[in-house]
């Protein structure tokens, strides 16, 4: 039996992962914005272990979510699943960028990372001019390429993890709209799977997944100073800075 933590667990693909790993007999900690939001969480994964709330919009309350992860003892695998779409870029970076920053550097570390990105991260900017821009920002593209960067520092900094990111695919959750082509299902499926499975496709770290199986991704994500530079953009943004061993 895994202990799993899912940020934005209350609804969607994170809300149908958690369903899935505590049905398959996993302790599952969920995530959500508030305290109503939690509630609804736990009435639909009646079998979950403790809900959390912290609004990710707000750096001090992700901070303060971490330590709230720490009292719960080490996980297994932390699935970075919170993210918003139609917001300002200020928020966007806050929720899809900083936010699993800032977790994946104060939460205990787990054996397994799962970062949730897109294949629109091949709009995203690799130069990082938004992150620079007043106090920071960035388009949904941008965070989504900035996930997958994330994912790869980590692969690189440490070795002893799995880290990986997804491609849930364009599915009909409230954020992909009810238009979206692919089954829902397909949607939360690979993330589970990255978290708990012992098939040694998915005891791989720095790849980047779509529908369990490897995609290609934006190479500029596999560049040294561009993962460094982002890493150095968060900490000048968080006030938190990344650990400096695995």
């Amino acid at each position: 039996m895994a202990k799993i933590f899912i940020t934005g667990s209350s609804d969607g693909l994170g809300l149908m992962a958690a369903q899935l790993l505590q049905g398959e007999g996993h302790q599952v900690v969920l995530h959500a914005r508030n305290a109503q939001r939690g509630d609804d969480a736990l009435s639909q994964v009646p079998g979950a272990e403790k809900v959390l709330t912290a609004d990710l919009a707000h750096p001090e309350e992700t901070k303060e979510l971490a330590a709230k992860v720490n009292a719960l003892g080490s996980f297994d695998a932390v699935i970075h699943n919170a993210g918003v779409n139609q917001a300002p870029n200020e928020v966007i970076l806050a929720v899809n960028t900083l936010a699993p920053y800032i977790l994946t550097c104060l939460i205990q570390q787990p054996k397994r990372l799962i970062y949730m990105s897109s294949n629109l991260h091949v709009h995203g900017d690799p130069a990082l001019k938004r992150m620079t821009q007043g106090k920071g920002g960035a388009s949904y593209a941008d965070s989504k390429l900035h996930d997958i960067i994330l994912c790869m520092a980590v692969a690189r900094l440490w070795t002893g993890v799995y880290a990986n990111a997804v491609d849930p695919g364009w599915v009909p959750t409230k954020m992909g709209g009810p238009d979206a082509p692919d089954k829902l299902e397909n949607g939360f499926k690979t993330q589970a799977w990255l978290a708990v499975s012992n098939d040694p496709k998915a005891q791989v770290s720095g790849r980047y997944f779509f529908h369990q199986k490897e995609k290609h991704h934006r190479p500029e994500a596999n560049d040294v100073d561009t993962q460094e530079k982002f890493l150095a953009l968060c900490e000048q943004l968080s006030g938190v800075r990344f650990p400096d061993n695995g």
